[in-house]
């Protein structure tokens, strides 16, 4: 179970000024994708029948980023550390979750509701928890319903892979999933259901989700409307971030204060095109992940 702080009016603006910090952060140094992982990560070890694992900031501890399936990972633990020093009264577990929202937003995605009071963890969960890209829908679902996530919640997170490309030195495979892998929109979609492209990798886990019925409806929803991954998308990516998590409510007048802050926090998002844009062209230049 991940626990939970308690948190008032001062941790709410601390996780407003991070989430403006990790903006600034994500888009010059064009490391969303590894931040939308970072998240995954940390999040997908959760065992909803033991209750254990989940977003709790275990990732951050070396005998968990060393696991093979976080090969990489250090990169984003290390990146988020400058927000960290400015910002220490946030849990790790927040702030990796929080990074994840982030880097949709940031790369033209949906807007993603965020809840803070994630306690941190001191213990790591075992080593193979995570999904195996080399491995079809009865592993991908043995995963995700380990979580206490459903069908719809496999294939809208996969859409996730938008972002990014993957590194042989990191998976073993190598390539982007579409086009312009700096711009979270449904061509993950819109690309499976073309077959092979010279140049896009597809994964085992990539094409199981044409392979069954209702993993393939799904696909196809969101390859022609991409409306509906978005919504889709945010629901998922919010379970994901809470798995094991019940966030602290908070009394009337925190409540207030916190509507007040969501609103500001709302403005940021209105740059989101813009820096797509920025994103995508310094890709060019770097090959930060």
């Amino acid at each position: 179970m991940v626990g939970s702080i308690a948190i008032d009016a001062e941790y709410l603006k601390e996780i407003e000024k991070a989430r403006r910090d990790l903006r600034s952060l994500i888009s010059s140094r064009s490391c969303a994708p590894i931040m939308l992982r970072l998240a995954w990560h940390d999040a997908g070890t959760y065992d909803a029948k033991t209750r254990t694992g989940g977003p709790d900031g275990s990732i951050r501890h070396e005998q968990e980023y060393a696991h093979n399936a976080n090969n990489g990972l250090k990169i984003a633990i290390d990146l988020c550390e400058g927000v960290k020093a400015k910002h220490p009264r946030i849990t790790y577990a927040d702030l990796y979750q929080l990074a994840g929202v982030v880097a949709v937003e940031v790369t033209g995605g949906p807007a993603i509701d965020f809840a803070p009071g994630r306690k941190d963890s001191s213990e790591s969960p075992e080593e193979g928890r995570l999904p195996d890209a080399a491995q079809g829908v009865s592993h991908l679902r043995d995963i995700f319903y380990r979580m206490g996530l459903s069908d719809k919640d496999i294939v809208a997170l996969s859409g996730g892979h938008t972002l990014g490309r993957a590194h042989p030195e990191r998976s073993g495979y190598e390539g982007p999933w579409t086009k312009e892998p700096l711009k979270f929109d449904n061509s993950y979609f819109v690309e499976l259901l073309k077959g092979e492209s010279e140049g896009l990798l597809k994964l085992p886990t990539d094409k199981a989700l044409l392979e069954d019925p209702m993993f393939r409806y799904y696909v196809e929803l969101y390859a022609k409307d991409e409306d509906a991954f978005f919504t889709d998308y945010a629901a998922s990516h919010k379970k994901l971030s809470e798995l094991g998590f019940n966030p602290p409510s908070l009394g009337f007048k925190d409540a207030v204060k916190n509507t007040a802050l969501l609103a500001q926090s709302a403005v940021g998002v209105a740059v989101a095109a813009a820096v797509v844009i920025f994103s995508y062209f310094y890709e060019v230049h770097r090959k930060t992940k």
